[in-house]
């Protein structure tokens, strides 16, 4: 299959949502994208609609309980940061980075989802310490291309302030022009989380928010900019996309918490989870609730769990069977999965009151967050974006609507690749095939 394009270069702004799309017309260097592309502002995203999930559906075409990324972070109750799903081991069947390599082409990757230990050229995987014993630059190191990390640090890591943001996408940014220029990937996958930040901690329409999507128009141009002074432009296709949306809340809902009244959740005299029957597992807006044991356990749990969406105060609007969240692409390990009404979200916490309201106190201090996503794909004013522009994509092209697992499939076939087996298509629409 011949390509369409010699260089893609994919980047996620996390968090972007399809009501962003009137101010991103607005901005210079996303109109250039708009004058010379195709776009869509109702992309359809997964559930659930959290980072890691979205981004290894991005590049695989396919939904969580395919590619195996069923949520961000791993079943481990009790834990008070449970562990990510970090690593390319964790999706299962190719992915985009994978078909790019084997055809020999050149791939670089700068904080993308669940790329750590992956066979990427430049690899700068997100991951970060966490155990107390644990060293970031250790962990960084070890799970990516030592080498090349090592010297976008030694270039770049005074702007970096930890983990903190605007500095870390501005480290990103700088890592990625330097990465364009020096070594011209045909495949590069840049992943920026500053919008997502500012929404968790400020609100969807906070001041900090829209200052984020400001700059996140700065960092296109700056990208731009790159290709073409590096001469490449002309013969490659940019593409700017979102993973997910998000959406205000103000109250927390701790499922544990009722869990363990119930004598489903066993803790020591340290608070400390010792056993389980039953376990919420938090997807923010929405969460998979896991249970093992008996039939009599199951049936605890669900006239538990049913007897809380009758009344709306309780934030539950919609629990699902195993069939239903399977049929919807998610874990279909779990025995229920449970959506969040507006303005609620859900937490793991085992202790304290069953529903907690969310403060100024609680948000400084990142026990909880202001806006959340993780919410289901039917949400009202939910979708994502995607815009695409140069080398094999056709000009002013609007596409009415797409799934967020179309565009792994696309992204292959711009390259040439075919990603096998994929729950979404290519869409030819947007191509010049």
């Amino acid at each position: 299959m011949t390509s369409l394009t010699d260089h893609l270069i994919v980047i996620s702004f996390d968090c972007l949502s399809a009501l962003d799309f009137p101010l991103l017309k607005e901005f210079p260097h996303f109109q250039e994208l708009f004058a010379n592309g195709s776009y869509c502002n109702q992309v359809e995203t997964i559930y659930p609609s959290v980072t890691y999930p979205c981004h290894a559906t991005i590049v695989t075409g396919k939904f969580p309980k395919r590619h195996g990324v069923i949520n961000n972070t791993f079943l481990q109750p009790g834990s008070p940061s449970p562990d990510w799903y970090w690593h390319r081991r964790h999706i299962k069947g190719p992915t985009l980075y994978d078909e790019a390599k084997k055809a020999g082409m050149t791939t670089a990757a700068l904080l993308w989802p669940v790329t750590a230990q992956a066979n990427i050229d430049y690899n700068m995987p997100e991951i970060f310490a966490n155990r107390p014993w644990h060293n970031q630059i250790a962990v960084s190191l070890r799970n990516g291309s030592p080498g090349y990390q090592l010297d976008m640090n030694r270039r770049f890591g005074h702007i970096r302030k930890g983990l903190s943001q605007p500095e870390l996408d501005d480290f990103v940014l700088e890592s990625a022009v330097q990465t364009i220029k020096a070594k011209k990937p045909n495949l590069l996958l840049v992943h920026f989380t500053d919008l997502d930040t500012q929404r968790h901690y400020h609100g969807f329409s906070s001041e900090e928010a829209m200052a984020a999507l400001r700059r996140h128009d700065v960092r296109l141009g700056r990208i731009i900019s790159a290709l073409k002074e590096t001469g490449i432009y002309e013969n490659s296709t940019i593409v700017a996309l979102g993973d997910h949306s998000a959406l205000d809340e103000s109250k927390a809902v701790k499922l544990n918490v009722l869990l363990k009244e119930h004598r489903l959740i066993e803790v020591n005299h340290r608070g400390k989870v010792t056993g389980w029957k039953a376990y919420c597992k938090s997807c923010d807006g929405s969460a998979y609730v896991y249970v093992k044991d008996t039939t009599e356990t199951y049936e605890k749990v669900r006239e538990l769990l049913h007897t809380l969406q009758q009344h709306p105060s309780n934030g539950i609007e919609r629990v699902l069977t195993k069939e239903e969240a399977a049929a919807m692409g998610a874990d279909d390990r779990a025995a229920f999965m449970v959506e969040a009404r507006r303005g609620f979200y859900f937490t793991e916490a085992l202790d304290g009151e069953f529903i907690d309201t969310v403060t100024d106190e609680d948000v400084k201090a990142k026990r909880y967050t202001y806006a959340s996503h993780g919410y289901s794909p039917k949400k009202d004013n939910y979708q994502t974006v995607l815009i695409a522009s140069g080398k094999g994509v056709r000009q002013n092209t609007v596409i009415p609507a797409m799934h967020l697992v179309d565009e792994g499939p696309t992204f292959a076939r711009l390259l040439g690749l075919d990603l096998g087996d994929t729950d979404g298509r290519v869409m030819e629409e947007m191509l010049t095939v």
